[in-house]
């Protein structure tokens, strides 16, 4: 007997986003990681009802809003340069990674050509490794004071998002969480930004999002767990 291994790789991403899905709290975001995965990989977790799915890159992101469909809420979550900024703005749900002042401008200008108020989260560093992005906490800080912020009219700031170190070492992992739940926390109680909305706290990723929420987060990451491992070849 012949047995189609497009349709055994479907069935598995079917049955492994439901699995997911039962494991997380009706009010946090599943976002799913559809990044190196093809549209026919995606389409079966589409067809399960999901709407919230994630690109790492602006070109795979563009392809795949032009070839799928136009109800999908898709989420930038890799970095962003500012000369690609103007090819998600049109779409784009929420851009998970702001992680300068210069980016947000240029998301802001960009938005407003389109007549759009495009959603952000402003990515902060919580991990040891120095290749990850993000601001710094006195940087983040910064950036919510300086008077150019608030008077963004295109951009509307969500919340933060945060990477843990790649690390084993679960307190380690735990403490870094915890930390970005507490500046998350402590900016929705500030009554002078009242242009940060303390809405989504966007942290955990298939190996740590278990913890992840444990720690307070409403917004998870989620892609070898549903589409099984990537073939970056």
């Amino acid at each position: 007997m012949h047995v189609n291994s497009r349709h055994i790789c479907s069935m598995n991403a079917i049955e492994n986003y439901r699995t997911v899905k039962e494991s997380i709290p009706d009010d946090v975001q599943l976002v799913a990681v559809s990044k190196t995965y093809a549209v026919e990989a995606i389409m079966p977790v589409y067809e399960s009802g999901h709407r919230h799915f994630g690109e790492n890159k602006v070109q795979e992101l563009v392809s795949k809003h032009e070839e799928m469909p136009k109800d999908i809420c898709w989420h930038l979550i890799g970095h962003l340069q500012t000369n690609k900024v103007k090819y998600v703005v049109p779409f784009v749900h929420l851009i998970h990674g702001i992680d300068s002042l210069k980016l947000l401008r240029e998301v802001n200008k960009r938005a407003r050509s389109v007549n759009r108020v495009v959603s952000v989260l402003l990515q902060v560093r919580i991990a040891s490794e120095e290749t990850k992005f993000g601001l710094t906490v006195t940087q983040l800080l910064e950036l919510l004071e300086s008077e150019d912020v608030q008077g963004f009219d295109n951009v509307s700031i969500e919340g933060l998002m945060g990477m843990a170190s790649n690390t084993p070492d679960k307190a380690q992992v735990e403490a870094e969480f915890t930390r970005l739940k507490s500046v998350f926390d402590e900016l929705g109680q500030r009554s002078d930004m009242p242009h940060f909305k303390a809405k989504y706290l966007s942290m955990g990723m298939s190996n740590d999002y278990q913890l992840a929420m444990s720690c307070g987060s409403n917004m998870v990451r989620i892609g070898s767990s549903i589409f099984g491992a990537r073939n970056y070849s």
